[in-house]
């Protein structure tokens, strides 16, 4: 019965059904299958398909979101499952993800961060316009080995260069590397601020995070 649902998993993602996601699920629950398989067997080639056709220009940004949103939708509703079996997926990493000080765009961090969650990262969020000092404080909190800034204005793109000033006087560029993105932020900002990774989008953003990681 695995087998057949697997390719319908992987197309209520394509599709960003969050519903069918759910509901499908929920059958994998209901049928006694294991639910770290539906995970990796199911809905995350849905989520890379998706990726791929978005990398090549052959899907769009709302289907990326619609994506995350179900991918999202169906972990959820497998992890009470997972947790009580004992199970984990295999965490690529921790990310402590902020739109920095000063600046409340939302949507480019909260995609990036869905597409991080669906492909492994553990990811703690903390909104937009954040203090530099609260950032520092959950990156030694949870160990973060990825700290994600976005800046969508060229007026608080100097925050992304305070974040990492002040991880650099903490002493923890050691062991956390440094993600920047934001329309306004190019290629050279990145070389002048030392950060360690850019994207200009939520796929590209999964890549780098591999890289920095060590499992691209």
């Amino acid at each position: 019965m695995s087998v057949y649902l697997f390719p319908k998993m992987a197309q209520s993602i394509i599709d960003g059904d969050t519903d069918a996601a759910v509901a499908l699920a929920r059958q994998t629950l209901e049928a006694g299958m294991d639910p770290l398989e539906a995970i990796t067997k199911g809905f995350v080639v849905g989520v890379n398909t998706v990726g791929e056709a978005f990398a090549k220009g052959d899907a769009f940004l709302p289907e990326l979101v619609m994506a995350g949103e179900a991918m999202k939708a169906a972990v959820s509703t497998l992890e009470p499952e997972m947790q009580r079996r004992g199970m984990q997926r295999q965490m690529l990493g921790k990310v402590v993800l902020a739109t920095v000080e000063g600046d409340i765009h939302e949507i480019g961090k909260s995609l990036v961060g869905t597409m991080l969650s669906a492909s492994g990262f553990q990811v703690y969020d903390l909104g937009v316009d954040v203090p530099t000092a609260r950032i520092i404080a959950k990156t030694k909190e949870v160990g973060a080995d990825i700290v994600g800034l976005s800046a969508l204005l060229t007026t608080t793109m100097v925050k992304q260069k305070e974040v990492i000033e002040e991880m650099d006087r903490e002493g923890l560029r050691k062991k956390t590397k440094v993600m920047v993105g934001g329309a306004p932020v190019t290629r050279d900002w990145v070389q002048k601020i030392e950060a360690d990774g850019y994207s200009e989008d939520a796929i590209g953003a999964v890549a780098i995070a591999k890289q920095l990681v060590g499992v691209a």
